[in-house]
């Protein structure tokens, strides 16, 4: 058990584990901030600091590494070590009766508006997301935790200021299931010892030192789900994390529940393995398709015999997704894991009659899509979304699940996984990725980290698409369909083109004043320098506040 930590909370906290790690908060003070940076909550931290941060930053070099074999010719394949493993017979633990059925979960960030509406939206369970849809300043942070400690207490309340419009806890509500950030991600205003933390370490820490409690008491406990993982050793830090955690705050080993997304690249040449690590805890996996894709792009950066065409083009019905898709159901399915499916993008378009009701057949078509593959539930980011996606897995899936469609007709290959769609870029493409990669990371640098543009809801893993497949293009000479290449003359001509479009929707102040020149300069610097930054949202994150 942890033992008590002093915090005193003038301009900064400091706090001292009784075994010595010195907690330094470097953020400004937040209103309601102290009951979320308790003195449990940063010790738990500063503990789980302690034991895993060097192999957390161990494994970040290890991802270093290797990028550098796949990019002097090394292709990923199921790894030989762990052979055995992926043939022998073992499942995962039960999940608790209310993750037995989530055949439609709604994701969203932890904004207090957006965490009662998706509490309240007719879904099974709601992802509050502190990594891909919230810009992680350090106000969103707190008020994060603040908004999730209310709600998981069911105090949580919200008043329009504009409408004056009140939110309440609906009587029934979704399961709830946070996302904490990605491995790589810091967390700024902390430091441990001088040391920054971890994103991951902090967002998980706060919220299960505060709440694994009244958790408990309702019924339901401690839920994650897991990004941006590229190996089952990362894998197992997370199990390992947990394992500490629970046994420091007295909780019985195996109460949290967490399901992986598998959307690197790697980490599908490893999902037995991943799941295998976290058997006691496990959830299941999820299809993280959009930053799949971006994996994709990104770990093939340099072979100009892996160019992607148009981002519109790559659907789920391109072999290596389709694959992957296969690959996933019959990994989870043989363990007794859930295998989840991804996100409908889509949001309901108001003034088009039409238009919704082609993109609404679009939703339709991919949750049955997915529900006869075997997936055992979907992500969509709007709650207009939820009666569409849940017919199409009421039509199809029969019980709580569909563990038992086992898919024994999947046999996947790397070839299957490698495989490179064929298809168009064009210059349209070209421009769109221009302009919803900039209007999203000045919507990011501004607070926001989940936006609506051109009728999807797009989050930080689509605006790395677009980041990367223009890096991709115009550092491979690609051909758009008209046969020009894209130079860094034209890339820059088109920048100035869609700026100036920008500019006729949504009007001058924006391109002139604010986070917009910041935003537009870093993306186009990104775009094409000589070397590809991993993540958009590392040298972003050094300009919030």
């Amino acid at each position: 058990m942890l033992g008590a930590m002093n915090a005193a909370s003038h301009g900064q906290i400091h706090a001292r584990e009784t075994t010595g790690p010195a907690v330094e908060i470097l953020g400004s003070r937040v209103p309601r901030g102290g009951e979320v940076l308790t003195p449990l909550a940063l010790q738990l931290l500063a503990s789980l600091h302690r034991r895993f941060n060097p192999r957390r930053l161990e494994l970040l070099q290890a991802r270093v590494q290797r990028q550098q074999r796949l990019d002097a010719g090394e292709l990923p394949r199921f790894p030989d070590a762990t052979a055995q493993q992926r043939a022998a017979e073992w499942r995962v633990a039960p999940v608790p009766a209310d993750l037995t059925d989530r055949r439609v979960e709604i994701t969203g960030p932890v904004d207090r508006k957006m965490v009662i509406n998706a509490l309240n939206a007719p879904v099974k369970c709601f992802m509050a997301d502190f990594e891909d849809s919230c810009s992680p300043t350090w106000r969103n942070m707190i008020h994060g935790q603040v908004n999730l400690a209310d709600a998981v207490r069911g105090t949580i309340e919200y008043t329009d200021p504009a409408s004056s419009r009140q939110y309440r806890l609906a009587p029934r509500t979704a399961t709830l299931i946070v996302r904490p950030r990605g491995w790589h991600l810091p967390e700024k205003h902390v430091r441990i010892n001088g040391e920054q933390v971890s994103g991951a370490l902090f967002d998980f820490a706060l919220y299960l030192a505060n709440n694994h409690e009244a958790l408990a008491r309702r019924g339901t406990g401690p839920y994650f789900y897991l990004p941006k993982m590229e190996s089952h050793l990362e894998a197992r830090l997370w199990n390992d994390v947990f394992v500490a955690a629970q046994e420091a705050l007295g909780m019985p080993r195996g109460t949290i529940k967490a399901t992986v997304l598998i959307e690197t690249i790697l980490a599908a040449f490893e999902m037995d393995e991943i799941l295998f690590e976290l058997r006691e805890h496990s959830a299941g996996l999820n299809c993280g398709r959009w930053d799949y894709i971006f994996s994709f792009i990104k770990k093939f950066r340099q072979r100009p015999d892996f160019l992607l065409p148009d981002r519109a083009s790559v659907t789920m019905d391109r072999h290596f997704l389709k694959s992957y898709v296969d690959l996933l159901i019959r990994t989870c399915h043989r363990r007794g894991a859930h295998a989840m499916g991804g996100m409908a993008a889509q949001i309901p378009i108001r003034d088009d009659a039409a238009a919704n009701a082609a993109a609404m057949a679009r939703v339709r078509a991919d949750k049955l899509r997915e529900a006869h593959a075997g997936h055992d539930g979907t992500w969509i980011a709007h709650p207009g979304l939820a009666p569409i996606a849940l017919e199409a897995f009421d039509a199809v899936m029969k019980g709580p699940n569909q563990l038992a469609v086992l898919r024994q007709d999947v046999n996947v290959t790397p070839q299957d996984l490698l495989s490179v769609p064929q298809g168009e870029i064009t210059e349209g493409g070209v421009r769109g990725c221009i302009r919803v990669g900039v209007q999203y990371l000045e919507a990011w640098l501004g607070g926001n980290g989940c936006v609506p543009l051109y009728h999807l809801m797009e989050d930080a893993a689509t605006a790395e698409i677009c980041r990367a497949q223009l890096w991709q293009w115009l550092h491979h000479g690609a051909r758009t369909s008209d046969g020009q290449p894209i130079t860094a003359g034209r890339f820059e001509r088109l920048m100035n083109d869609e700026l100036e479009r920008i500019h006729a929707e949504v009007g001058a102040s924006r391109l002139t004043h604010g986070v917009f020149p910041t935003a537009a300069r870093l993306f186009e610097q990104m775009t094409r320098s000589e070397t590809f930054d991993e993540f958009l949202t590392l040298p972003a994150y050094e300009l919030l506040s």
